[in-house]
């Protein structure tokens, strides 16, 4: 028992954020823990992961289901893991001193990755691509 008490720092200690506690999509009662405006459309755990990375946070990725969770496709699985609190209790950042803050800070910058930038791009771009293939089609006839 000494052992668990003077090794706190275990990954079980770390706290978890499920992709449903931040998405715009989900009720209250599916999971959603943040406003639905504050929160992001279906974000992923790596849009987490990178998130909380590049913050300098400890992250890593558990492939588990959420338990609320209907939908067993893979885009929908995985947790994130992030270690808030240092070996003695202090916080690791002075930003996140809860998983609250945590939640809030993944919602505010996942739109500004640049995924998710790109993606509001190149659907543009492929509509116009595909324009262009139709005329092309007229034109062979």
């Amino acid at each position: 028992m000494a052992y668990l008490t003077t090794n706190p720092s275990a990954k079980e200690r770390f706290v978890c954020i499920y992709p449903a506690y931040i998405n715009s999509k989900k009720t209250l009662a599916e999971g959603r823990r943040i406003p639905a405006e504050k929160a992001v459309e279906n974000p992923s755990c790596t849009e987490i992961k990178d998130t909380l990375t590049a913050a300098g946070l400890n992250v890593y990725v558990e492939n588990k289901m959420y338990p609320r969770e209907w939908n067993r496709d893979a885009q929908f699985r995985g947790r994130v893991r992030v270690q808030i609190k240092q070996e003695d209790g202090s916080l690791c950042h002075d930003r996140f001193s809860s998983r609250k803050d945590v939640m809030f800070y993944v919602a505010e910058m996942i739109p500004k990755l640049k995924t998710r930038t790109q993606k509001g791009g190149g659907g543009e771009t492929g509509s116009q691509q595909g324009e262009g293939g139709k005329k092309g089609k007229k034109k062979k006839k």
